[in-house]
C-alpha cells in the first residue's frame, strides 16, 4: 500500500472487516475472516457506519456518511456511495491487478475489452496505460458510474466505448463483426442478470464466456485477466482453466488480498494468461 493511499484495511476478524475509505471508516461483512480481530471492540465501535446481513441487508449509521465522496487508490480516483447491498463502488482487493493492467498496457495502444466492468477500475487502469478500451456492464447505472469515474481521472476524452449489454450477446456480435482485442479482462459474477434479464451462473456459463474471449483475441494478444469472488473457485482451478485454453501463454494465479496494518484478508482469486510482447 502506498503511503498516500486513501484505502486501508485497519482490522479484520469474526467475519468482519474494518476499512478506511478516505476520511470514513466502515465495518462490513467478510466471510473468510474466520480469525479473531486484532483490535478491541472499542476501536470497531468508532466506525462511522457498519453494514450487516444478519437480519437482512442493513446499514447502521449510514447518516454519518455523505451521499457520495471521492478517494484515490492505486493511482485511480473513485466516486464512492453506500449501496443497499453494502458495496461502495469499488473492490480494493483489485488494486494489484489495476497496477498490473496499467503496466501491461504501456508502450503501445492495445485494444482492451473489459467485461462485467462494474465501476471501471480496470478500464481506468488500461486507459491510463494508453489502451483503447471497450467497457461493458449489464447495469446502465454502473456504466454511468464508471463514466463519472473516467471524468474524475481526466479520461473522459480517451477512446473508451461504454456499452450496456449482456456479455455473451455482445461478444457474439463482436465475433460476427470480426472485431478483435489484444487484451480481455473479465470479473464475472457468481450469479447475475444481463441487461435484458438474461441469467448468468458462473459454474454454467464461464466456459462459454472464456471460449468467446478466445475467439475475440487478436493474432498478437497481450493478456487475458480473469478474476472471481465465487466461493470454492481456487487459484489452481482458475489456472488450470486458462492454461488449457491458452497453452502458448504464461499463466499466473493467486488470491486477491486486502492488505493493511495487520493480517491480510483473502477476497477472491485472479488468474492472468499473458503473452510476450513482440
Amino acid at each position: 500500500m502506498t503511503t498516500n493511499d486513501d484505502y486501508e484495511l485497519i482490522d479484520s476478524g469474526d467475519g468482519r472487516k474494518l476499512e478506511r475509505f478516505g476520511r470514513h471508516v466502515l465495518a462490513r461483512p467478510c466471510s473468510q475472516a474466520l480469525w479473531r480481530p486484532s483490535l478491541g471492540a472499542r476501536e470497531w465501535e468508532k466506525a462511522d457506519a457498519a453494514f450487516d446481513r444478519e437480519d437482512g441487508n442493513r446499514w447502521h449509521g449510514r447518516g454519518n456518511l455523505p451521499k457520495e465522496w471521492t478517494i484515490k487508490t492505486a493511482g485511480i480516483r473513485f466516486r464512492l456511495s453506500g449501496t443497499d447491498f453494502g458495496h461502495l463502488g469499488i473492490f480494493p482487493e483489485q488494486r494489484a491487478q489495476w497496477k498490473w493492467i496499467r503496466e501491461a498496457c504501456g508502450g503501445g495502444a492495445p485494444r482492451v475489452l473489459n467485461l462485467f466492468a462494474y465501476s471501471g477500475g480496470s478500464t481506468m487502469a488500461a486507459a491510463q496505460g494508453g489502451a483503447e478500451v471497450c467497457h461493458l456492464d449489464a447495469s446502465k447505472g454502473m456504466v454511468e458510474w464508471a463514466r463519472a469515474n473516467a471524468a474524475l481521472n481526466g479520461l473522459a476524452e480517451r477512446p473508451i466505448r461504454w456499452i450496456v449489454d449482456d456479455a455473451h450477446k455482445f461478444m457474439k456480435r463482436e465475433v460476427r463483426r470480426g472485431r478483435r482485442y489484444d487484451a480481455i479482462i473479465l470479473d464475472p459474477p457468481t450469479f447475475g442478470r444481463g441487461a435484458g434479464g438474461e441469467m448468468y451462473k458462473i459454474e454454467r456459463d464461464l466456459k462459454e464466456t472464456l471460449a468467446l474471449a478466445k475467439e475475440l483475441l487478436s493474432d498478437t494478444p497481450l493478456f487475458v485477466l480473469f478474476s472471481s469472488h465465487t466461493p470454492g473457485l481456487s487459484p489452481t482451478v482458475a489456472a488450470n482453466i486458462l492454461a488449457q485454453l491458452f497453452p502458448s501463454a504464461s499463466v499466473e494465479s493467486g488470491e486477491m488480498l486486502l492488505e493493511g496494518r495487520r493480517l491480510q484478508c483473502p477476497s477472491g482469486v485472479f488468474c492472468r494468461a499473458a503473452w510476450k510482447k513482440a
